[in-house]
Formats: structure tokens, C-alpha cells, sequence
């Protein structure tokens, strides 16, 4: 009965998602401050500071082991695989904050994306995304673009440019395996090449 309702109640959730308002440009630079200013912990508990990504195209994504988009770690896989040569990142930022669809340690969490998806991508350990709580991050990416453009729930996606800035926000129920993505990302790869 439990598993009946848990299903009910994630379903109604994704039912309820608002649609996301494009963000065709770059963030406004409202604070003066980059990505590239944050620090987050990798899942096996090492440093993992975003200024390691300078020069790169980084999608981060806030995800959860038991969501309806769960299978997007397939996609974000091979957007992983097809691209990482070529400059991108992709960054997996468990979090718990819609449904407690990501309950488990970091390391249920490492194993259930390595054995379920093969998950070689980096991830970090389990944040918060939304809130006063939130990781800075998160309170740094409403200062720039507005509210509007936090996670409304898992593998919600944020395109960050070369030098650090927002360059794109994809709702969750945009693929990361979808033609805007898909060009987005090649865009921001074609602008961190040097002419």
C-alpha cells in the first residue's frame, strides 16, 4: 500500500510542475560572482571547488534515485560519454528536498548510479537545493535569474558557460539527450574554443 501511494503522490507531483520561462541568455551578473566562486564535496568526500571547471561546460543537475526521472542518468550518461573530450562536465547534485526521493547515504547513492546506470560522471555529496538551507549555489543562481529558475523538482538542469556563467536552465522534463540541449551545450563549447 505504502509503494501504492508513494507512486500517487510522486505522479501528482510531476503532474503539478510548472512550465520553466526560457533563459536564452546568459545570467545577469547581478552579484558579480560565477559558478566558478563555489565549492561543493564529491560523493567520496573529497573537495570538488567549481573553479576546477573553468574553461569547461558544466551541466549540473540536482537528482534523486527514486524519482519518475530517475532514467535521466541514462541520458546524462551519454551526453557525458559524447562529450566529455570535447569540454563538458556533468555534475549530479543528489538532493532530497522533492518527495525524499534521494534518502539514501552517498554511498547507496554511488552504487545505485554505478550499478543501475554506470555512472562514471562526477557527483557530489547529497545537498540541499531550495531554502535558506540550500546550497550556496542554488542562492547564488536565484540571485542571478530570480526564483523562477530554482529546481521545481529532480534533474532540474543548469548549462554553465566556460567562464562560469548561466548560459541556459532546463526543466526536469527536458532530456539532457534533447536537440536544445544538445546544441546549448555544443554552443558553449564552441565559445570556450579559442578562435
Amino acid at each position: 500500500m505504502r509503494q501504492f501511494w508513494t507512486r500517487r503522490v510522486m505522479l501528482a507531483g510531476l503532474a503539478a510542475l510548472p512550465a520553466l520561462p526560457a533563459f536564452a541568455t546568459a545570467a545577469r551578473k547581478r552579484t558579480g560572482m560565477s559558478a566558478h566562486d563555489f565549492d561543493f564535496t564529491a560523493i567520496d568526500g573529497k573537495p570538488l571547488p567549481m573553479k576546477q571547471f573553468r574553461g569547461k561546460a558544466v551541466l549540473l543537475v540536482n537528482t534523486a534515485s527514486q524519482c519518475g526521472f530517475t532514467p535521466q542518468y541514462a541520458d546524462l550518461q551519454k551526453l557525458w560519454s559524447d562529450y566529455r573530450n570535447k569540454g563538458l562536465v556533468v555534475l549530479g547534485v543528489p538532493s532530497n528536498d522533492f518527495g525524499g526521493q534521494e534518502p539514501g547515504s552517498a554511498e547507496q547513492i554511488r552504487e545505485f548510479c554505478e550499478v543501475n546506470f554506470d555512472v562514471d560522471f562526477p557527483l557530489t555529496e547529497k545537498q540541499k537545493v531550495l531554502g535558506q538551507d540550500a546550497h550556496p549555489f542554488y542562492r547564488w543562481v536565484a540571485a542571478e535569474l530570480g526564483e523562477d529558475a530554482l529546481p521545481k523538482w529532480n534533474f532540474h538542469k543548469y548549462l554553465i558557460a566556460p567562464d562560469g556563467s548561466l548560459a541556459e536552465v532546463f526543466s526536469s522534463r527536458v532530456k539532457p539527450t534533447d536537440p536544445k540541449v544538445i546544441q546549448a551545450v555544443e554552443a558553449a563549447l564552441k565559445a570556450a574554443k579559442p578562435a
